[in-house]
């Protein structure tokens, strides 16, 4: 059974009225309240007037695709933590990587569980913090990451980062010197038994796009050939 959340508004963005229906009478059983948007600009509009816990994002959209709604979230001050879920279709592999690299927390792809989804929703909300983070401070070199407050430092300037880049990073700084794959973190970092590797990929780039001095040449985030990821702080 889906557990109810305390709290929680969630956009739902879908031009398919029979599937933002679904969704949203999921959600509603789940406990979370819903808006609905049709299009992008829709999206973006109703984001502005009421900011949601979450956004379940459909890229095939009329005008203004998901992407580019994507897109201009992350641009404001407002959206750029807020969590996005995509709904991608089955062999949208380029869009789903492209919508990672803006900075998705998740996706779920068409033909898709109702129920699943609601699940991944819940997961991202528990790491947006809706649920008490624990742990204290973590710090390694000059980055720095408060657990409770969800921020993140190097050398005093703050980064931008997402959720799912902020767990990365802290599972990382918890574990210095050891590699890890790309299963094994997808199974510790994202919760997921199973699911599409390349996510990992892609929240590694992008993670080493703010932490790295050189993010051609990395030196904390070493790619271990074969196995897949390690942590170096001393070499920062």
């Amino acid at each position: 059974m889906i557990q109810t959340p305390s709290t929680g508004r969630i956009l739902v963005v879908d031009d398919d009225p029979t599937v933002a229906e679904v969704v949203t009478g999921y959600l509603h059983r789940a406990g979370y309240r819903v808006d609905r948007a049709a299009d992008g600009h829709q999206a973006l509009a109703a984001a502005a007037e009421h900011r949601p816990d979450l956004v379940v994002l459909d890229l095939m959209l009329p005008g203004l695709d998901g992407l580019e709604v994507c897109r201009r979230l992350r641009a404001t001050e407002a959206g750029a933590d807020l969590p996005v879920v995509m709904l991608t279709a089955k062999g949208d592999e380029a869009d789903r990587i492209l919508g990672l690299e803006l900075g998705a927390d998740d996706y779920v792809t068409k033909p898709f569980s109702p129920r699943e989804l609601v699940l991944r929703i819940q997961s991202v909300l528990r790491r947006a913090g809706l649920a008490a983070p624990a742990g204290g401070p973590l710090t390694a070199g000059d980055l720095t990451l408060d657990q409770q407050a969800r921020r993140a430092h190097r050398a005093g300037r703050e980064l931008s980062l997402t959720l799912r880049e902020f767990d990365l990073l802290a599972f990382l700084i918890r574990h210095p010197g050891t590699a890890f794959g790309r299963e094994e973190l997808m199974q510790r970092v994202w919760g997921w038994e199973f699911g599409d590797q390349s996510t990992v990929t892609v929240h590694v780039r992008r993670l080493r796009e703010k932490i790295e001095d050189d993010p051609a040449a990395p030196v904390l985030i070493s790619t271990v050939w074969g196995v897949g990821y390690r942590f170096d702080p001393a070499k920062g």
